[in-house]
C-alpha cells in the first residue's frame, strides 16, 4: 500500500483508496471521499453527543489512540490522555486545544499498578468523574515463537493484557462501580493466529475474555464492557517496525476482502458508537473493524472488490511513512 504512483497493473479500487489517503497527506484537495476536511474534526455523530462526559484514553499520544481523543473532543467529551512519553501526550493535547476541545494529560506507565492508581485519582480530583475508558495502549515485536525471550513475553503480555485489566480495575473501583460508565478495549484479529505475534495475540485473546467477563459481572453497577478488534489499519504504529518488514506491510491489503487497509477514523468511529447512548444494550461483545479479513480463510482466492468507499474524518491524519512509497505489482 502506497501514496505514489501506480503502475497500471494496480486494480481501481486499490487507486482510489490509495489516491484518498494522498490527497489528505498532500493537503491539495483536503477531502477523503465526500466528506471535508478543512472544518475540523469530520464525525459521523450528532455534535456535542459527550458534552459533559469525560474519558481516559491510554495510548492517547500517536495513532488510534490520537485519533480517538481528536473525535471524542470534537463531540464535547473532555479527554484524559494516558501514556508513556509526556511530549507525544502533549503534543496531541495542544492539538486538541488548538481544534478548541479539551484535553489533559496523565504520562503513566500502565503496567505499574501504584501509578495506575496514582493516575486515576489524578483524573477525578481534576474533573470529578469518568463516563469512559478506552483501553487502546499496546505495543509488540515481531519474532518467532521459538526466539522470543521470557522476558520478552512478558513486557508484551504486560502492555496489552496486564495494563487493561489494571486501567479497567481502577476506573471501576474508583468511580464506574458507583456511578456507571462504558468501557472499550482495543484488541486485534487473532482469530486465525498471529504468526510471528504469539505474544500479542495471546494478550489480545486474553483481553476479549477479559471484557466478556467484565461485563457479566459490572452489569450490575450499569458498566457496559466491549472489544474493538482493529485489523490492518493505516496507522502511525506500522512506522515502528523495522525497515525489513516494510514491504511487507504494504502487502497486508492483499489479504484484505476490501483490498485495503482501514482508516484510524474507521476505528474510532466504533469506539466512539460503542461509548455512545445508542449501544446502551451492547456489552461483552467483540466489533470487528477489518475489512472482513478476520472471516476469510488465507488460502482463499478473493474477487477485487467492485466499488470500496472509506470513511476518514481526521482531518490531522498523516499517511505512516512505510505506505508512503512507490509500489510495484
Amino acid at each position: 500500500m502506497g501514496t505514489g504512483a501506480y503502475d497500471t497493473g494496480c486494480s481501481p479500487s486499490m487507486l482510489d483508496t490509495e489516491r484518498e489517503l494522498a490527497d489528505q497527506r498532500a493537503g491539495d484537495a483536503r477531502r477523503v471521499g465526500d466528506h471535508a476536511m478543512d472544518r475540523g474534526y469530520t464525525s459521523i455523530f450528532r455534535e456535542r453527543l459527550f458534552a459533559g462526559k469525560v474519558v481516559v484514553i491510554t495510548g492517547g499520544g500517536s495513532g488510534i489512540g490520537r485519533c480517538t481523543a481528536h473525535e471524542l473532543a470534537s463531540l464535547g467529551a473532555v479527554v484524559a490522555l494516558i501514556g508513556r512519553t509526556p511530549e507525544k501526550l502533549e503534543t496531541v493535547a495542544v492539538e486538541v486545544t488548538d481544534d478548541g476541545g479539551v484535553a489533559t494529560t496523565y504520562p503513566c506507565d500502565i503496567r505499574d499498578e501504584d501509578k495506575v492508581k496514582a493516575a486515576i485519582a489524578g483524573i477525578l480530583d481534576a474533573h470529578g468523574r469518568i463516563d469512559g475508558l478506552v483501553n487502546n495502549a499496546g505495543g509488540q515485536f515481531s519474532a518467532p515463537i521459538a526466539s522470543i525471550s521470557l522476558k520478552g513475553w512478558d513486557a508484551v503480555v504486560r502492555t496489552n493484557l496486564h495494563g487493561g485489566f489494571l486501567m479497567a480495575r481502577e476506573c471501576y473501583c474508583q468511580w464506574m462501580r458507583d456511578h456507571g460508565g462504558s468501557i472499550v478495549n482495543i484488541a486485534g484479529d487473532i482469530w486465525q493466529g498471529r504468526p510471528d505475534m504469539a505474544h500479542s495475540a495471546a494478550a489480545r485473546a486474553g483481553m476479549i475474555n477479559f471484557t466478556m467477563s467484565a461485563a457479566c459481572e459490572w452489569a450490575v453497577s450499569g458498566v457496559r464492557v466491549n472489544t474493538v478488534a482493529p485489523g490492518w489499519i493505516a496507522s502511525s504504529g506500522l512506522d515502528n517496525y523495522p525497515a525489513s518488514r516494510a514491504e511487507l506491510i504494504r502487502q497486508f491489503q492483499e489479504f484484505v476482502p476490501m483490498r485495503r487497509m482501514g482508516t484510524e477514523a474507521e476505528v474510532s468511529a466504533a469506539i466512539a458508537f460503542l461509548l455512545s447512548p445508542a449501544a446502551a444494550y451492547i456489552s461483552g461483545a467483540t466489533l470487528r473493524v477489518d475489512g472482513a479479513t478476520s472471516s476469510a480463510p488465507r488460502c482463499a482466492t478473493l474477487p477485487m472488490p467492485v466499488r470500496s468507499t472509506t470513511w476518514n474524518g481526521f482531518h490531522r491524519y498523516k499517511v505512516p511513512a512505510v505506505l508512503a512509497v512507490r509500489r510495484h505489482p
